[in-house]
């Protein structure tokens, strides 16, 4: 089978697809033909060795995917599990998305919903697990206040239009651009602000409902624009950090929170699910829930094929893309991808 191999830190460039043997399950593990693999900013820092995490090299990039069970491990199926070969499923690995087949615990992954075709599913876990843990955990988002998303065409800022929209919220959303604006008003967002200007904050007022102001702030993107979305806050407003695609973490001033009577509220879902496991299922559940009965409409997803993984990935860190990115092993490269 081929998979995607990072022998040294640097550059999307320098990653190969190589041959390897076909992994075989363990007792309690299943073996997914993998369909699709999602892509986040997250990836590409970490073939670079520059995320918070240094994996050990050999490294096989690519954590979330989505597919079909081939096989099953002796103990998986029956009272274990009612996983069987042949089910579409959804899940977050370690590494190795990026391949043709993965290995990975029967624990760790989610039968697949009617209504989630592979590339959407490839690219749901991550995002949307961390947008309903950081609206509803740790932002206390009620029905009828109004969130400001910042970077919200990205796959981020989509996951989070959706869930929020899910949660009966008014949502604005802040994008560099006319073409993502346009996408985030697609996602669902009720109003969009371009969050470029330098007095982007003068747009606000006109967004928002009559009487209303700014209850929450979901920031991937950090930077400079940090703090004039921190000041935009209503009293009693929750400032949610999430990342910093922007490559600078803003310092903001403590007396700033005392001042706008708001809180500043770290969104890391990523260390919550490795503390409690258990939140996984329960955020799952709920978002599958909301899936099937009409409440939470997915954002769509860029799909590009799984040999076009190095541009991909430079093109992810670049900030190019529009939606989530997601590499798919059922698109065939075009002409152009093959240059």
């Amino acid at each position: 089978m081929k998979t995607v191999v990072c022998e040294s830190f640097g550059p999307p460039e320098q990653l190969q697809q190589i041959e390897v043997p076909a992994p075989q399950p363990a007792e309690h593990q299943i073996l997914v033909d993998v369909e699709a693999a999602g892509v986040g900013f997250v990836d590409g820092l970490m073939v670079q060795g520059l995320y918070q995490v240094k994996p050990s090299l050999p490294y096989y990039p690519g954590s979330e995917f989505a597919g079909t069970i081939s096989q099953i491990g002796s103990q998986v199926g029956g009272q274990v599990s009612n996983l069987q070969a042949g089910d579409r499923v959804m899940g977050l690995a370690s590494q190795g998305a990026f391949a043709d087949q993965l290995v990975i615990d029967a624990h760790a992954v989610v039968p697949l919903s009617e209504n989630l075709d592979s590339a959407t599913a490839a690219g749901f876990f991550i995002n949307y697990a961390t947008a309903l843990y950081g609206l509803c955990d740790c932002g206390h988002l009620q029905r009828g206040e109004t969130v400001l998303i910042l970077g919200a065409a990205g796959g981020v800022g989509s996951a989070a239009i959706c869930v929020a929209k899910a949660m009966g919220a008014h949502v604005i959303a802040a994008a560099s651009n006319p073409s993502k604006r346009e996408a985030a008003m697609r996602y669902g967002a009720d109003a969009c602000i371009d969050y470029t200007l330098e007095d982007w904050r003068k747009q606000l007022p006109d967004c928002l409902p009559a009487g209303q102001g700014l209850n929450l702030v979901y920031d991937p993107v950090g930077g400079a624009v940090a703090e004039p979305a921190f000041r935009s806050l209503a009293p009693g407003g929750r400032f949610l950090v999430v990342g910093f695609a922007s490559g600078t973490i803003p310092k903001l001033a403590l007396n700033l929170a005392l001042l706008k009577r708001s809180a500043i509220v770290g969104v890391d879902w990523g260390g919550e699910s490795r503390a409690d496991p258990s939140i996984n299922a329960e955020l799952m559940q709920t978002l599958m829930s909301w899936m099937d009965s009409g409440a939470l409409q997915p954002a769509e997803v860029c799909v590009r094929p799984m040999a076009t993984f190095r541009e991909a990935l430079s093109d992810q860190l670049a900030g190019n893309i529009i939606g989530k990115l997601v590499l798919s092993n059922q698109v065939a490269p075009s002409a152009a991808d093959q240059r």
